[in-house]
């Protein structure tokens, strides 16, 4: 009876994708010359082809960057035998070119990404195929079918669940800075009825930027009504907690790590639009909460700048059980394999410690205090990553949800709001740089860990980044 062939240990994976990198520097720097040799005919298999193509669109709808839906395309061009094969990937649209050589014309495939669904379960998921292909472990016919069980799998969470994590980041969120259970419990509501509302008009075909300013608008409303009741019966109640907490659960911290990241590494047009998404989602919130409290303002509620809910840098018992509750919130709602959650809560609370202690130790400005938490979390990130065999992403992206700027935002849009333009905008503009902050710091400590490591993910590796190669200076 035959045996079942065991998985390689992790050092084994090592080795072996180490002579796969460098079998596929070799293929690629001869791949242009050897399309001259009228010898050389190698017939691709279509069905490769489209294994490749449609892995790429699922990657990268489901959230991965573009230099890694980029690297795990050309590694499965590797494993089965796509002769000369090219990779391009952008925001939108994945091509694939093979030549077979000879008088045979180069083959190209094309799929565009229409709509995008945050789902590290897939991602993760994808990714191990991906690693199997490489490594020789599963053949051709073997990866079509599991591709097929990946796309029909249901997420790990149902989907009651995905909407109360997504309730449950702002309630996290209101009780880090400072609201009460009362208040982390109408955060709830009113985020979980923001998102219904948005789900309402996506129904309807209603662009993405009105659902999200309707699901801003809807908590702010809330909140407002509450902080009116609390002011006329004197309850003494942090109502804003509730909007900084909307703020936070909308706030696009995947694709602010996404486009820096994919800057990085060159993908200079992915990375603009990426950015892009960033400021038009912050528009679509800014347009929200801002109509809610101009409106508010205007109506005689008392709206007071000094009485803001913020979390500083205490490290106090309720802080810390809040930054943990976003993080692993946070992956729920992106639909990160559960077995994880108790590592990004940790991290959740390791960022806000090393936060808190580089402020309060050095008196940095947020922004630094930021980038040395988005560091140490990016390198943590990336050693689980290798040491898990599992992609980045889940592990820090939720990770850093606990120092997205919701409460800096709140401020500037109330002080615009209040008269106050000059300090609201430099606010506004100390958010968006705290943002950025994050998203650089994470890049960076991925970029120490790629600069040290050995071996790694299939695809993984800093010699075969187009963008690392000196354009300028000696070689």
């Amino acid at each position: 009876m035959p045996q079942t062939p065991q998985r390689p240990t992790l050092r084994d994976d090592a080795k072996l994708l180490t002579r796969l990198r460098d079998w596929r520097s070799g293929f690629g720097s001869t791949a242009h010359t050897d399309t001259l040799d009228d010898d050389i005919v190698e017939m691709p298999d279509p069905r490769a082809i489209d294994l490749v193509l449609r892995v790429g669109e699922l990657l990268l709808a489901s959230g991965e960057g573009t230099e890694a839906v980029s690297e795990a395309m050309l590694s499965l061009s590797v494993a089965f035998e796509l002769p000369r094969a090219e990779v391009s990937v952008t925001f939108t649209a994945i091509t694939l070119s093979t030549h077979p050589g000879g008088d045979h014309p180069p083959i190209t495939g094309e799929r565009v990404v229409r709509r995008r669904t945050l789902d590290y379960f897939r991602v993760t998921e994808l990714h191990a195929l991906v690693q199997d292909a490489a490594l020789g472990l599963i053949e051709l016919e073997g990866a079509i079918n599991r591709l097929r069980t990946i796309k029909r799998a249901h997420p790990p969470y149902p989907n009651w669940t995905l909407v109360t994590g997504f309730g449950l980041i702002a309630s996290s969120a209101s009780l880090m800075v400072g609201g009460q259970f009362i208040i982390a419990a109408m955060a709830f509501i009113a985020t979980v009825l923001g998102d219904r509302v948005s789900a309402w008009l996506a129904k309807r075909g209603v662009a993405e930027f009105y659902q999200m300013s309707a699901a801003a608008a809807t908590a702010s409303v809330i909140g407002v009504g509450l902080l009116w009741t609390s002011n006329q019966m004197d309850l003494g109640l942090h109502a804003g907690a509730i909007i900084t907490g909307n703020i936070m659960a909308l706030l696009p911290g995947r694709a602010l790590v996404a486009s820096l990241q994919d800057g990085i590494s060159g993908s200079y047009v992915s990375s603009s639009a990426r950015l892009l998404e960033v400021f038009f989602t912050l528009g679509a919130i800014m347009s929200g909460v801002g109509a809610v409290a101009y409106t508010a303002v205007q109506l005689g509620v008392n709206m007071d700048l000094d009485s803001l809910p913020t979390a500083g840098t205490t490290i106090d018992a309720a802080v810390l059980i809040g930054a943990a509750g976003i993080a692993m919130t946070f992956a729920v709602s992106l639909a990160v394999p559960p077995r994880i959650l108790p590592m990004i809560g940790g991290m959740g609370v390791f960022i806000w410690l090393i936060y808190a202690g580089t402020r309060q130790a050095f008196e940095v400005p947020t922004a630094v205090g930021s980038v040395a938490g988005a560091v140490v979390i990016g390198m943590a990130g990336h050693w689980l990553s290798r040491r898990t065999q599992r992609p980045v992403l889940p592990f820090v992206i939720p990770a850093i949800a606990p120092l997205l700027p919701g409460s800096i935002l709140y401020r500037g849009l109330l002080e615009v709001t209040l008269g106050d333009v000059v300090t609201g905008l430099l606010s506004l503009a100390e958010a968006v740089v705290v943002g950025l902050a994050l998203g650089a710091g994470v890049n960076l400590g991925g970029e120490l860990v790629r600069a040290f490591q050995r071996g790694g993910l299939a695809g993984a590796g800093r010699r075969h980044r187009p963008a690392a190669r000196r354009t300028r200076g000696g070689y």
